[in-house]
């Protein structure tokens, strides 16, 4: 059951899943009715889903979960990541890597692997104050908080000097 993303409550658990290049409008307005379709029907044992997402610059899908309704089971996890492997597939966009980082770069998001962001850090190229996107967050109050984040308040410190 597809509900608006303000609806849900904070202990809504949250995934969400980074692209490695930048969707064009027509992209996201696609995605997004692909993701209305997906979400009207998400069960979990037959059970409704109430969930809804937002895409965020151009380059985020974050799916949330009202797991107080009913939490989602094997079978629904399974079902959002063969939808998102299809949503790979139909774009040819990798969006299940999850060893690569998106930082800001002024209003632009630049996308690197977990290798360049640390040689990058050593070359203090980005820094603590670098602002980062922390895709482990795990429910929507810490997306909301803790999500977008300078990298010295997020996973990504122990590559700052």
């Amino acid at each position: 059951m597809l509900v608006s993303f303000e609806s849900l409550p904070d202990s809504s658990r949250v995934w969400i899943y980074q692209a490695n290049r930048s969707f064009t409008q027509e992209e996201v307005q696609e995605i997004s009715q692909k993701l209305d379709a997906f979400i009207e029907k998400w069960t979990a044992h037959g059970a409704n889903l109430r969930a809804s997402y937002e895409i965020k610059y151009n380059r985020f899908i974050t799916i949330a979960l009202d797991q107080e309704l009913n939490a989602a089971s094997g079978c629904s996890i399974d079902a959002s990541v063969q939808f998102i492997q299809q949503l790979e597939k139909d774009y040819d966009v990798d969006l299940l890597d999850k060893m690569n980082v998106s930082y800001k770069q002024g209003e632009f998001i630049a996308y690197k692997s977990l290798s360049d962001f640390r040689k990058m850090a050593k070359q203090r190229a980005v820094s603590p104050n670098t602002i980062v996107f922390n895709n482990l967050v795990n429910n929507k109050a810490e997306y909301l908080s803790d999500w977008e984040v300078p990298a010295s308040e997020s996973w990504h410190k122990r590559f700052m000097n």
